[in-house]
């Protein structure tokens, strides 16, 4: 079977009603368990959509949750997480020969997860460093078998009661002592495992009430643990990207990471800056109150994008609902910003992405995947048409003609001050503008949805 486990003999498959792996079989099949758009060797661009796409399961939602929510218990159908506390190891095992059934049967080609995702805490820091070692070198074990490679891990310093009040920017040095340690072990298992980035998130960095927090001292401890997590990357000799993920707030009022912008300035205070860069989140986008192609397209021009979290959220609802990505045209425009910016590198799409609680058959999780991955796809092929299509190109460049002219070229020159640009408009009258063209964009992009196979 995929996904054997190293501890009691191999178990059952877990999705026997996935015998095949999911095959591409086109807009024309009537197969829920195949992919319409995603053909990983069809070349979009200059290259294949599994080297554009660089899809990832992530292992927290996908395999670590049981569908509980604020309001009652999980319901979905996880064998896997079926354990008494002191068989901890053993149900570690069976989730990771799940996940790797799991995405072995799906064809995606990454995968990322939380330290705490792959083995669960011990009753002291040398137990947990102990536990992470062994199911490293598991892990290792099913990615050399399977090829699955590993886009990104991370630390989980949200979670455990310690973190209530944050982890770098906590009011307690030893919690912030123990996040770092925990940071240093998750950062050396990415590298071990060949991870292409490591992301620190914030999950809990951040404040509910002014009264009792000093801003300043936060943001300094913020700072003093990015910079201690950079000289890590270095001592250890990991060659990959760190990165943040924005979020604006939830669960708490206040987070120091709020969107794209707020963290490039912050970087670029504390020259962190290329060493550190971003991953954004879709449904953190919406949150934040913006479009997720602004977040893209902000870490695109100041010199941050690295990769994308795939997900969805709800306008009418204010906190992270993390829907697997169904929408073309949104995520069209996400795809668009991405192209714009040269494509990933070290980044991709890592589907953060969760089954609604109603969903409780394991072959939901399927589902879900091939949605997700077929919408991307789908997005893929708008955004490179788009590139491609003279008329949407002449429309942008249009707007910015008059700066290839003499009056715009000495603006940006540094040429013209603002008192000859004064003595200009007195002699030459008031300018009365172009058409944004908004509309006739905007239908420009319905009609390439339409029309793309």
């Amino acid at each position: 079977m995929a996904g054997g486990s190293p501890v009691g003999g191999d178990p059952p498959p877990f999705f026997a009603e996935v015998p095949e792996p999911i095959e591409f079989e086109g807009l024309d099949t009537d197969n829920p368990l195949a992919f319409r758009w995603y053909d990983a060797q069809r070349e979009v661009g200059g290259h294949t959509m599994a080297e554009q796409l660089r899809f990832a399961v992530s292992y927290w939602h996908s395999f670590a949750a049981d569908g509980a929510d604020m309001f009652g218990s999980g319901t979905w159908d996880r064998p896997w997480l079926d354990a008494s506390p002191e068989d901890a190891m053993t149900a570690a095992h069976q989730k990771m020969a799940a996940a790797f059934e799991f995405m072995e049967k799906l064809g995606a080609p990454f995968m990322c997860f939380h330290d705490r995702d792959i083995a669960p805490e011990g009753s002291t820091f040398a137990e947990t460093r102990s536990r992470l070692a062994e199911m490293g070198d598991a892990m290792a074990v099913h990615m050399e078998r399977s090829g699955i490679r590993l886009l990104w891990g991370t630390a989980n310093l949200f979670s455990h009661p310690r973190y209530r009040s944050g982890a770098a920017t906590n009011p307690d040095p030893e919690v912030f002592a123990h996040a770092a340690a925990q940071v240093a072990d998750a950062m050396e298992l990415t590298k071990r495992l060949g991870g292409a980035n490591y992301v620190l998130w914030g999950g809990r960095e951040g404040y509910d009430t002014l009264l009792t927090t000093d801003y300043k001292r936060e943001l300094e401890q913020l700072a003093r643990f990015l910079t201690m997590a950079v000289e890590h990357k270095h001592r250890i000799g990991f060659d990959g990207p760190l990165l943040i993920e924005p979020k604006p707030f939830e669960p708490l009022k206040h987070h120091y990471d709020r969107d794209v912008a707020t963290v490039i300035g912050f970087l670029e205070r504390h020259d962190l800056l290329g060493e550190v860069m971003l991953n954004v989140e879709v449904n953190h986008a919406t949150l934040a109150g913006h479009d997720a192609a602004h977040e893209v397209a902000t870490a695109a021009a100041l010199g941050g994008f690295c990769s994308i979290d795939a997900n969805s959220g709800d306008d009418r609802l204010g906190w992270d609902v993390d829907r697997f990505p169904v929408s073309v045209e949104q995520m069209s425009l996400v795809m668009l910003e991405v192209l714009r910016a040269g494509g990933f590198t070290t980044g991709g799409l890592n589907f953060d992405a969760k089954l609604r609680r109603q969903s409780t058959d394991r072959v939901d999780l399927f589902h879900a995947h091939i949605g997700g991955m077929d919408t991307m796809a789908h997005a893929l092929v708008v955004a490179d048409e788009l590139i491609d299509d003279e008329t949407f190109g002449r429309l942008r460049a249009g707007r910015y003609l008059g700066w290839n002219d003499d009056l715009g070229r000495s603006i940006l020159g540094g040429e013209v001050s603002l008192a000859d640009l004064a003595d200009r408009a007195a002699g030459v009258g008031a300018p009365e503008g172009r058409s944004g063209d908004q509309e006739r964009a905007e239908n420009l992009v319905a009609a390439v949805i339409d029309r793309v196979r």
